[in-house]
This record gives structure tokens, sequence and C-alpha cells, in this order.
């Protein structure tokens, strides 16, 4: 059996795709590109697609990540063309890699989110973010299926600062891009608790709904404080498969 790993992006009017709706899209795509999956077994067999951690709905992201399992071997870089061509245009299909390691879940520790804040001077936006690093604790309130929970969500950020946006400014509008890591934790601190947290600690209030966008996801290392890309540790084993091949190829081609 061989297991794939992908990278997908959510672009554009996708963003607003839940994940329901994404696993629905991806399981066409899969009978489309006529992939041979592996399935469950049971009395309802589902193909085998494990997915990770996966972006809150109206959020976009360039980087999420699942696995599937095949009964066949397929060629990684072949099968996402497969797969891309069969999803709608922002489910974007933009990595594929087999799967030599294990543990894909354990190495999305942490995410790096964009959040551009239109009509907000960036001179606000940061005495906001001065406020938020600088507190001890930042409580914020989540409605959720037990009730509405109080939580701190100031742990889980682990970086957040205002980023330069003149260069790519489309008007004369105001708008403050922030950008920040945040770790994986229970319970989840989404990028919509961050900016709830700005609300309470500098009254910061954006006057329309922030655009919000993952750009990666992986694990988090304590000392730089980067995020590290989950698929390498499968591009390294498969560079460290092929070194051995390569020379013993050489080698008998010179005998």
């Amino acid at each position: 059996m061989q297991r794939i790993r992908l990278r997908y992006t959510k672009r554009g009017r996708l963003r607003f795709t839940s994940h329901r709706d994404f696993q629905r899209a991806f399981e066409r795509a899969l009978r489309r590109a006529e992939v041979p999956m592996a399935y469950s077994a049971g009395f309802t067999p589902h193909p085998k697609v494990s997915y990770a951690n996966a972006a809150p709905t109206g959020t976009g992201s360039e980087a999420e990540y699942l696995e599937i399992a095949l009964t066949e071997a397929r060629d990684p870089e072949q099968l996402r063309i497969l797969l891309d061509e069969s999803l709608p245009p922002g489910l974007d299909v933009v990595e594929a890699v087999e799967a030599r390691t294990s543990g894909l879940a354990e190495r999305l520790t942490a995410s790096v989110w964009e959040l551009r804040l239109a009509g907000v001077d960036p001179a606000d936006a940061e005495r906001a973010a001065e406020a938020f690093n600088s507190a001890g604790a930042v409580e914020v309130q989540r409605m959720t299926k037990n009730g509405l929970r109080t939580f701190d969500a100031r742990p889980a950020v682990a970086h957040l600062e205002t980023q330069d946006e003149r260069a790519d400014r489309p008007t004369d509008r105001p708008c403050a891009i922030l950008r920040l890591v945040v770790r994986h934790v229970t319970p989840a601190v989404r990028p919509d608790d961050v900016l709830s947290g700005l609300r309470a600690v500098a009254d910061l209030a954006p006057p329309v709904p922030a655009a919000v966008t993952r750009l990666a996801q992986g694990l988090f290392d304590e000392e730089t404080g980067a995020v590290t890309d989950p698929l390498a540790p499968d591009r390294e084993a498969a560079a460290t498969e092929k070194a051995p091949a390569a020379v013993t190829a050489a080698a008998t081609a010179s005998v």
C-alpha cells in the first residue's frame, strides 16, 4: 500500500468552503482522476483519506494537508496534476510527496496566519499588537456547543507583529496587515480569537471583517520561532533512498 501526502489551498471564494464540503469535492476528484484508493473495512467502506487540522470556514489557506492510501503505486507528481485538474479553481493541489515517515499530524504544531484589516491604520494595529504582546493574559470568549467559554488566548500566540503593506496597497484606504504564529493548543486559538483579544486589550475593532489566510503550518521550533515544512522529512527520506541506488547504478555501469 502506498501513502501519498498532499498540500492544497483554499483561495478566493473557495475559502468559504466548509471542511465537509471539501471532503465531498475531494472524494469526487478521486473518482474523476481514477485514483486506485484503498478503502476501509465494514458495512460502509470509505476511501482512506486522513485530513489534518483543517482551516476554519471563511479563512483562506496556502497550507492544508491530507494523506491518502493507494492500492497501486502512482507517481506523486502525476497524481497531483490529475487531482488538481479534477478540483475547482481555488481548491488547488500544489504539492504531493510519497509518505516515507510517520506522524504527519504530529508535525503540525503551529500555523502562520496573515490578517488584512481593511480600514485600520497600521499605526493603530502596531499599538494594539504591542499591547497584546506585553499582556500577561488575554481572556476572550467563544460560543461553543456547550455554551459560552472563556479562555486565555495569549499563551498560544508565539509571535504577533504588523507588516509593511505599502508596496501592495490597492487603494488609498488604510489597511493594516498582521502576521502571527499560533501554536496548536487545546482549546484551539483561532485568528478570530486573536482579533477578539486585540479588541479587549487595545479597543481595536476593524470596520469590516478581516481577510484571514493561513500561510503555513508545521512543526514549531521554540528556539528560532520558525514553522518548518511538514513534508520536508519525506523529501529528505526519498533523497536518502535514491542516493545509494544512484551509486549502485553508477558502479554497475562502470563494470
